[in-house]
């Protein structure tokens, strides 16, 4: 037998893992890093975080993303690269977290990778049916193998288009086998560069456990920021604060028919950019209003994206907590925006729950590489409209 084979089985055989799982997200900020210890699978699951770091990107890293990032023309020299380089630098800075807190890379049994997004095109979103639903993550698996020594598994969201789905969002397969509830009906919200919540019904209900895109999270303030102001983010709301909503280009921006679509649904930084932005300027003839109030606009859009998903979704149910991770959670302005809307709802960080909310998704895909080595599909066929399935494929590291 392949000895690495043979490292697989016995990973598979062990009683706890150790499993680091990482996120690099739209915003771009960094790649998160999460070491977890993992016992069992399915709804036994017992996950502890024991290491968690976000590890900035260089300003030169960003740039080279950027180029080929929601784009239908690039240079494919260039992107054929990134996949390497991404990967390579992924796996550097695994390195340099271990090192930082004296873990010996022998003592990691695997590492599971979500990759780089750079595009995202479900049918839903394209209107093109002459494709297939498709997603591409890029940051090879084999480089990041190779290069740690470590076993690892990525490019996840394949699985869940070739069994039907869309690839996004993921989240509910984790949530649901952690965060289940015996009365609390949870929605889990992730404030990323787009929004999206798990919604968890609670052990009284007959209803189902499904995750859902909302609207923009960051990546439109984020956009705005870094194109007027070379910023990566309108750091404590500082911008938008200091500005005053036009309702009038607010009205613009709600237009868009996906945010009427049914749950769940599946969207991305292709649809809600600044080309999107400034088609709803042009609409509402607010080309010339202040940079403030552009972005105080862009907060509430987002702010309503997700309320609005909530209140839908909540209707008629008691008990109802919203816990809320991602970069969105720091953004006063929208964390406020969102506890004032939903009086009737807890709404708190996702650290309430026992996992620092922003190591929250590299840690759920620490979890799909464990269902993947140790669990089983049908620990989450229950799960409303999505395939259940085992995601993530192997790169060994020899």
């Amino acid at each position: 037998m392949n000895p690495q084979i043979e490292r697989l089985y016995q990973i598979s055989q062990k009683k706890e893992r150790r499993i680091i799982g990482l996120m690099s997200g739209t915003s771009l900020d960094g790649l998160d890093i999460a070491v977890c210890r993992i016992e069992n699978a399915g709804k036994t699951t017992k996950i502890q975080l024991e290491n968690f770091a976000t590890m900035d990107y260089e300003d030169d890293f960003r740039a080279r993303v950027r180029e080929v990032f929601a784009k239908r023309n690039i240079d494919q020299q260039l992107f054929s690269g990134l996949n390497a380089y991404i990967g390579v630098t992924h796996a550097k800075l695994i390195n340099t977290a271990l090192q930082q807190w004296n873990i010996p890379s022998s003592e990691i049994d695997c590492i599971a990778s979500h990759g780089q997004t750079v595009y995202h095109a479900p049918q839903s979103l394209t209107k093109d049916r002459n494709w297939p639903n498709s997603t591409l993550q890029i940051g090879d698996g084999d480089h990041i193998a190779v290069n740690t020594g470590i076993i690892t598994l990525s490019d996840f969201r394949q699985k869940h288009i070739a069994a039907g789905g869309e690839g996004a969002p993921l989240a509910a397969y984790g949530d649901y086998l952690l965060f289940s509830h015996a009365t609390e009906n949870r929605f889990l919200l992730n404030i990323g560069g787009i929004s999206n919540f798990t919604f968890i019904p609670s052990h009284q209900t007959k209803l189902k456990a499904y995750a859902t895109d909302l609207g923009p999270g960051n990546t439109m303030m984020n956009q705005y920021m870094k194109a007027n102001f070379n910023q990566e983010m309108d750091r404590d709301a500082y911008m938008a604060k200091k500005g005053e909503v036009n309702d009038a280009l607010l009205n613009q921006l709600l237009t868009e028919e996906f945010l009427t679509l049914p749950f769940p649904k599946t969207t991305g930084p292709e649809l809600f950019n600044l080309a999107y932005l400034e088609k709803a300027q042009e609409r509402s003839k607010t080309t010339h209003i202040p940079h403030e109030n552009v972005m105080a606009t862009l907060n509430r859009f987002a702010a309503l994206a997700m309320v609005n998903g909530i209140r839908k979704q909540s209707e008629g149910l008691s008990d109802v907590a919203v816990y809320i991770s991602g970069g969105g959670l720091h953004n006063p302005l929208l964390f406020d925006y969102i506890k004032r809307s939903l009086p009737t709802c807890k709404v708190e960080s996702f650290a309430t729950l026992g996992i620092n909310p922003d190591a929250k998704e590299a840690v759920l895909f620490a979890l799909l590489a464990n269902e993947t080595l140790v669990g089983n599909k049908s620990n989450v066929a229950q799960i409303k409209d999505s395939p259940a399935v085992c995601m993530g494929k192997i790169s060994l590291p020899e």
